[in-house]
């Protein structure tokens, strides 16, 4: 079975209002009346694991410490993994770093680039102050372990206790009903809780790339802003900027494709990991076939469209695209995608044609 990505507008409809009115009391709390703020927000999309794209960020967080003094680093982990993160940068030790790491196992983020990632931060920024501001993922583990250690040390009624507590029930309520929309919401409003505790100074951001879009939806539904579009919203224009890491200026390799008889030169951008959101697909790759539009430019649509936030490189109008899926059971399917200048729900889409084999 093909994964929709855009499906039947009218399938999508009931479910799209049932989720607009489950949240729309957050988001007019959140998003509806600007914050006046003289700190800017620079967030930075990255693909989780890959070492070129942590590199970047280094670079990126290296820069913002040592020439603009900043010292607050907002990532996607749990408010309660960052804090320990915070314990660790004051250890003379890696016990704290390899016990969280040992807790990211089978998480896009247990490698060991991730872990040299984390101490060339401690080297290189020794000030740095960690902000999680997503879900409580490892709840059982990391979360838990949180807690024994804030009793142990008699901070049982501090508000940190409560908002580790909170932190775990937001990971409970998103594994168990497997919530994206109650996510992106939740990661939001503990980005703004935790900005709130800057002092309005300038904060640099390091999530995944569904997360950093200025005009993107969530990346499951569809049907909400994804984070920083909502906080671009709250806070305004001028002050959240975002940069998508994920995208490659050159491609991996060339390959040469036969479409319909004719052989196409295609540029392979690589893979990207499915897994996580949907879980009978390992992963999908990406061609663009150069100098093919005109060949397909009037070919029939299908009426599945990919979001261009999908992509691992730039889109421009007029490009013709393979999309090749692979299966948890080892099973592949190809997607052809053209960039004609379509949006869906606001947001540029290539969309999905028919070809004759």
């Amino acid at each position: 079975m093909k994964p929709k990505f855009k499906n039947n507008r009218l399938i999508l409809l009931i479910p799209a209002v049932i989720l607009v009115l489950l949240t729309t009391s957050f988001f007019l709390t959140a998003c509806t009346a600007k914050t006046p703020r003289t700190g800017q927000i620079y967030l930075y999309g990255e693909e989780h694991g890959v070492e070129r794209i942590m590199d970047k960020e280094l670079e990126l967080w290296s820069a913002c410490y040592r020439d603009a003094g900043m010292r607050d680093l907002f990532v996607e982990l749990p408010n309660y993994t960052a804090e320990f993160l915070n314990l660790w940068m004051q250890s003379d030790n890696d016990e704290i770093l390899l016990q969280l790491y040992e807790d990211w196992e089978g998480a896009a983020v247990h490698t060991p680039e991730v872990l040299d990632f984390y101490r060339q931060i401690k080297k290189l920024c020794p000030e740095t102050v960690f902000h999680g501001t997503d879900v409580g993922h490892q709840y059982e583990t990391t979360g838990r372990r949180y807690l024994e250690y804030l009793a142990s040390t008699g901070q049982e009624q501090s508000e940190l206790y409560q908002l580790t507590q909170e932190t775990i029930e937001q990971g409970r309520h998103y594994y168990q009903n497997s919530d994206h929309v109650y996510r992106e919401n939740a990661m939001v409003k503990n980005f703004i809780r935790e900005l709130d505790q800057c002092n309005d100074v300038s904060v640099m951001g390091i999530y995944g790339s569904a997360h950093t879009d200025l005009d993107g939806t969530d990346y499951s539904t569809n049907t909400i802003p994804c984070m920083a579009n909502q906080l671009k919203q709250h806070y305004g224009d001028s002050v959240v900027h975002s940069e998508n890491l994920t995208l490659l200026s050159n491609p991996e390799r060339v390959d040469s494709i036969r479409i319909g008889g004719k052989e196409y030169t295609a540029l392979y951008y690589g893979k990207a990991d499915l897994s996580a959101v949907l879980p009978d697909f390992q992963f999908r790759e990406f061609w663009r076939v150069e100098d093919a539009y005109e060949d397909f430019k009037d070919n029939p649509v299908t009426g599945n469209v990919l979001p261009y936030n999908n992509y691992p490189m730039k889109i421009e109008t007029g490009q013709i695209f393979i999309i090749e899926y692979t299966k948890k059971d080892g099973s592949v399917f190809r997607e052809y995608h053209r960039s004609a200048g379509n949006t869906w729900q606001g947001s540029p889409a290539t969309e999905e044609f028919q070809v004759s084999e």
